[in-house]
């Protein structure tokens, strides 16, 4: 059986991307087809670490790193995409375009796994992103809105990475879909039980990510807090953070593993359709305060591996810091409750998945 991935894009490895490799690991494709690749070899290989598969791209490789100015013909760049119709199964990885690859085969089943709520910038997110230009280019998203429900009526199956996102394929696009919650790679963070006076936040320092309500809140605690990664607001964040706020910028998975496993907590303002770190801070026994919306309902069990927030702001941040404090949390029930998201329960899941609805296609 002829097998080929499509991926949205290929430049950073990060979430998105262990989930991609986990997919190769579990299906081994024969092609890959994706609007461009700008990733760094290193990273390619950890993604296609056994097999060195093609890469099929469009002309947005010609803008380099700069491809996102495209955003506005993504769609119709993907689905020009030619998949070779020889190909059998199609798997395409989406949280923007993927899903949109058109089969060059009555006989081919495409099956696509939403990483997220897809192209947000254009659906709940489009003021964030926007900011003062969202009513300008507010008829441009309506064209693009229309053209991406179109295109998730292409795959024959969905499958979304959380039940939040499953509600949200639901009501925008009108597709049912199954849940299989993505893979976190347990065997790299390890239990810790003994924590150090300190709490940790991860993640890429963009706007959505909600930082600014983390360093607000610590700010007015005083507590201590280690902030890993780097991104666009970083200078603006240590701008603004006081002395018990430290930044350590990009730094390497060992040493966010070290970080994370040491602290007395995890701190997790973004809105998250699944959110693997703050399961990757559970594999760690480390509990979690995360803003009560989106996928960490579904990962984190209150007052027993974290607590929620209830407002995204740092007055109702500070409050759970409070409450987070006169709790007693027990590193073994924290990292049990991880376990549930191991990369061989997703493989198995998926593999199943996919032999299920090959078999009735071909029954």
């Amino acid at each position: 059986m002829k097998k080929a991935l499509v991926v949205d894009w290929l430049d950073k490895y990060g979430g998105a991307e262990r989930v991609i490799s986990s997919l190769q690991n579990a299906f081994q494709f024969d092609d890959c087809y994706t609007l461009t690749n700008v990733m760094q070899e290193n990273d390619l290989k950890k993604i296609f670490p056994n097999k060195i598969i093609p890469v099929h791209d469009t002309s947005a490789r010609y803008f380099g790193a700069k491809f996102r100015a495209l955003l506005p013909v993504f769609q119709g760049l993907i689905k020009g995409l030619k998949v070779n119709p020889e190909t059998d199964l199609i798997i395409s990885s989406s949280h923007a375009v993927a899903k949109g690859v058109q089969k060059s085969s009555e006989h081919q089943v495409h099956i696509s796994y939403f990483q997220a709520r897809n192209l947000k910038y254009i659906w709940d997110d489009a003021a964030l992103y926007f900011g003062k230009a969202h009513s300008l280019v507010s008829p441009l998203l309506k064209q693009m809105r229309k053209a991406d429900v179109n295109a998730a009526q292409r795959p024959d199956y969905i499958i979304s990475n959380s039940k939040f996102v499953q509600s949200w394929v639901k009501n925008t696009y009108g597709r049912d879909s199954e849940v299989i919650y993505p893979p976190v790679d347990l065997a790299n963070f390890d239990l810790t039980i003994d924590k150090e006076d300190y709490y940790v936040a991860v993640g890429r320092i963009e706007p959505y990510k909600r930082f600014d309500v983390v360093v607000k809140a610590f700010n007015a605690t005083g507590k201590k807090l280690v902030i890993v990664g780097d991104g666009s607001q970083l200078t603006e964040l240590k701008k603004i953070a006081k002395s018990n706020i430290s930044f350590t910028g990009f730094v390497e998975a060992a040493e966010v593993y070290k970080q994370i496993s040491s602290a007395r907590g995890f701190v997790h303002a973004g809105i998250e359709d699944f959110g693997i770190a703050p399961i990757e801070a559970q594999a760690c026994g480390t509990p979690v305060i995360a803003y009560g919306y989106g996928g960490v309902l579904e990962t984190i069990v209150e007052n027993k591996t974290g607590i929620f927030f209830s407002e995204l702001s740092p007055e109702s941040l500070e409050e759970s810091i409070q409450k987070f404090e006169t709790l007693l949390f027990n590193p073994n029930l924290i990292r049990e409750n991880a376990e549930r998201f191991s990369i061989a329960q997703f493989e198995s899941q998926m593999s199943n998945f996919v032999a299920q609805k090959m078999k009735k296609k071909y029954k």
